[in-house]
This record gives C-alpha cells, structure tokens and sequence, in this order.
C-alpha cells in the first residue's frame, strides 16, 4: 500500500472517529448527571401525583408491558418493563413504614409463568407482614398473567371496557418442517434422550410428546384456578367455569365477581382512601431512574443505528427460541 494509500485511509479512520466524538458529546450534553450519578443507589424515585394533607401515603406502582426477566445485562435492555426492578419497588413499598396503601396500575397482557407468580407471592408476602391495603387498577388490559398477579389485592377496580381474564396457559412454538421439506432444509440432531427436542419446529411433535407438554399445562393451569379461589375467595367449579381462556370486559368481569367495581385510577385512590381512613392523603407514584447503563446503551444505539436494532432482533430471537409455558393473552 502506497503512502497516498495510508494517507486516505488515515484521515477516514480520523473522519470515523470524530463522528463517534461528536455523537458521543451529544448523548452527553443532553443528559442531566446529577440525576445519572445522584441516584445510582435507588433504581428507581418517587412523583408525587397528588400532595395530600393528612399525613397518610399511597404508592402507586405501575405494571406496564409484557411481564418477562429479561435480565440486565444487555445495552439493548435499557427500556420497557423491567421485572426485578419491579420486584425492588414492590418490597420498597412494603418496608417502607411511610407508606399506608400500595395501589398497582396493571396494564399487561400478562408473560412469564415464573414471573406473575413472583409478583404475586410479593403481594401476598406484603399482605401477611403488614397491615398495608394493596388494590389493583386496571388499565386497557389486565389479562392472564396480569389477572394473576391482581387476584390476591384487597380491592379490584377496572373500566367498563378494559380487557381482563383470559385465565389459563398457553405454550407455542412454530414448526417449519414442511417448509424445510419443500426446500430440501435437512436437521441434524443428535441427543441424550428422545424427548430432548420436544416441542422442535424441525419435526412433527409426537403423541406421547403432547401428552407430556399438556401434563405441564394443566398442572400450572391448576395453579392459577388455585390463585383465584383463594385470593377472590370463589368457589373452585366457578372458577374453571370462566377460566376457559376468554378475556371478559371489565363489566362482565364485574358481573362474574372476577373484580370489585368500575372506576379509573382516580376513582381507586378515592376508595383506598375512604375504606382505610386515609383520607387526603398524599399520592406518589414509582418511577424507574435513568441510570448510567441507560445511557450508554441510548449512546450505543445512537453510534450504530440499524446495526443495533439488528442485535437487538437476534437477541430476542434466541431468548424466544426455547418454548415456554405463559399466563399470556396472544391476539
């Protein structure tokens, strides 16, 4: 390579690095380091939403999204529902002897398995160690998965058109082996036991295996009927009898004693309050913090744009490629 070469190619790695400066003194100037520094401790701070003047606190936390551990060590998850923050929040609330009511604003079509039952055994735990109300607000959508982690609350209060129910699991993978046939696509699987790829999308599933894969979702299925008949306190056979997968409306929910009464989230404070003599209390609401971790990923996905987006879409494929079983509404 001649020096002309070196030359060009020199001043376009100066060029490259200089963009990256400039983008990356941007993403600086925009930000606000006391808060990114000042809070590295609290992951999350409160709002106030209403000032109160009689001493007494309610802590209203939201449940937004699709309620899934997507874990923290990705740039890319620095956005959306964060699962143990909200597990942090929740034992905040608990702990904290300031706070007299803990309202949760769920809007979610539900998610994990594992996860709704984490939020719910939280409640519960709070319920059992304190004398603190907990009541549940729902928002658009408060189903499966968000109808579990709400059936243990004190009080249930949703909108005559929000979307809740859909009691039962669902589990689901896509199998591609006729299409593979058409393109002449051959697998090669070697395993230690023959049900180690059950559930592949390379094969057509067996009998035995469905048998196997519909054990599992009965057995979680008796769980969530179980969940119902004790935190609403309903009879078993009325339970399953609603709990066919179908989402209700929160009128026919109210009509189905799946929920308490119809109101907003304002109409949720104001009956906390009245039913615990808390009136005019103060109203705060949890909110995550932006952290140093946000920005950087918020840095990285300004420097490589689509490429960013690109890993982000493999990296949820390979979360999602394993099937597993969901208090999920899918539409």
């Amino acid at each position: 390579m001649n020096g002309k070469r070196w030359l060009a190619l020199l001043i376009a790695a100066g060029l490259f690095l200089i963009s990256i400066g400039v983008q990356f003194a941007t993403s600086l100037a925009s930000t606000n380091f006391e808060n990114v520094f000042g809070q590295q401790d609290e992951l999350f701070n409160e709002t106030v939403i209403e000032k109160g003047t009689s001493g007494n606190k309610i802590a209203v936390l939201s449940l937004e999204g699709v309620i899934q551990d997507t874990g923290s060590g990705s740039l890319l998850n620095n956005s959306g529902y964060n699962h143990q923050n909200f597990l942090r929040m929740l034992e905040k609330a608990g702990e904290d002897k300031s706070i007299d009511g803990i309202i949760l604003r769920v809007n979610t079509p539900g998610g994990g398995v594992v996860e709704s039952a984490e939020i719910h055994d939280k409640i519960v735990e709070i319920q059992e160690n304190t004398d603190k109300p907990v009541y549940v607000s729902m928002g658009n959508t408060a189903a499966s998965g968000g109808y579990y982690v709400s059936a243990p609350a004190d009080k249930i209060i949703a909108n005559a058109a929000t979307l809740t129910g859909s009691i039962g699991v669902i589990m689901e993978s896509i199998n591609y082996a006729e299409l593979a046939e058409e393109y002449g696509i051959d697998f090669n699987t070697i395993k230690s036991g023959k049900y180690k790829d059950i559930m592949s999308g390379s094969r057509p599933m067996t009998e035995d295996e469905e048998a196997i894969l519909q054990t599992m979702v009965d057995e979680l299925y008796d769980e969530f009927v179980q969940v119902i008949v004790d935190g609403r306190g309903m009879e078993e056979a009325t339970v399953r009898e609603l709990g066919d997968g179908r989402v209700y409306t929160g009128k026919q929910a109210l009509d189905n004693q799946l929920i308490d009464g119809l109101g907003t989230l304002d109409d949720t404070i104001a009956m906390m309050e009245e039913d615990n003599e808390l009136g005019e209390a103060q109203v705060v609401q949890y909110k995550t913090g932006f952290h140093f971790d946000q920005l950087l990923g918020m840095t990285a996905k300004n420097f490589f744009g689509s490429d960013m987006k690109l890993a982000g879409l493999q990296e949820l494929i390979r979360e999602s490629d394993a099937p597993r079983a969901m208090y999920l509404y899918s539409r």
